[in-house]
């Protein structure tokens, strides 16, 4: 005796029938069978396998984006903590020793703007102490502008009051220094807050 009924017999239960027994239409019919069987098993293997790799690369691009992310606030936050100094030196230094050189010219180039219109009124350019003689010495190379010039002791250097007819400007490069100084730290503050909560 075998020992063939002790053990599980894993194959297909066809109904045994003799070789020449089987017809054409059911061969034909398991085998469309069969082929539907592995298609489907097939189709299902190539979803399953996009399924994972579209996952896959989901998941590397958000890893990328936010390294990319994390760099590029990282790389702002030090071209800011860099360019700090510079704006310092520009606002304590540069800003004040350019505005000082080119005050006068600035003064003349109000005082012209003001005189549009108005050339038969009396123009006057009042400034610091000791800074009249250098607006004086301007003035004589600008032959469209005849105004008298008076020094105040009130106003401090790079301050200046223009008066043509009624119209009246004060010029303050100190002020504006001060408020290109002041913006200046507002957007650095202003970064780092974003950067340390946002």
């Amino acid at each position: 005796m075998t020992i063939a009924h002790l053990l599980e017999d894993f194959g297909m239960k066809m109904p045994v029938e003799p070789a020449g027994t089987f017809s054409e239409e059911v061969i034909e019919d398991a085998k469309l069978v069969s082929f539907e069987k592995g298609y489907t098993a097939g189709w299902d293997d190539a979803i399953d396998a996009k399924d994972k790799e579209v996952t896959r690369v989901s998941a590397t691009l958000a890893g990328s984006l936010e390294d990319l992310s994390f760099t590029y606030h990282e790389a702002q936050t030090q071209l800011i903590d860099s360019l700090d100094p510079m704006f310092k030196v520009l606002t304590s230094v540069i800003l004040p020793d350019t505005m000082a050189a080119t005050f006068g010219h600035h003064i003349i180039d109000q005082l012209n703007d003001m005189a549009k219109g108005q050339i038969n009124e009396p123009m006057e350019i009042v400034v610091a102490a000791g800074e009249g003689n250098a607006v004086r010495a301007l003035l004589g190379d600008e032959p469209k502008v005849e105004a008298r010039v008076r020094e105040d002791a009130n106003l401090s250097s790079g301050q200046a009051q223009l008066r043509v007819g009624k119209s009246e400007r004060e010029l303050n490069s100190e002020a504006l220094i001060e408020a290109i100084r002041d913006s200046i730290d507002a957007f650095s503050y202003q970064f780092k807050e974003e950067s340390n909560y946002g």
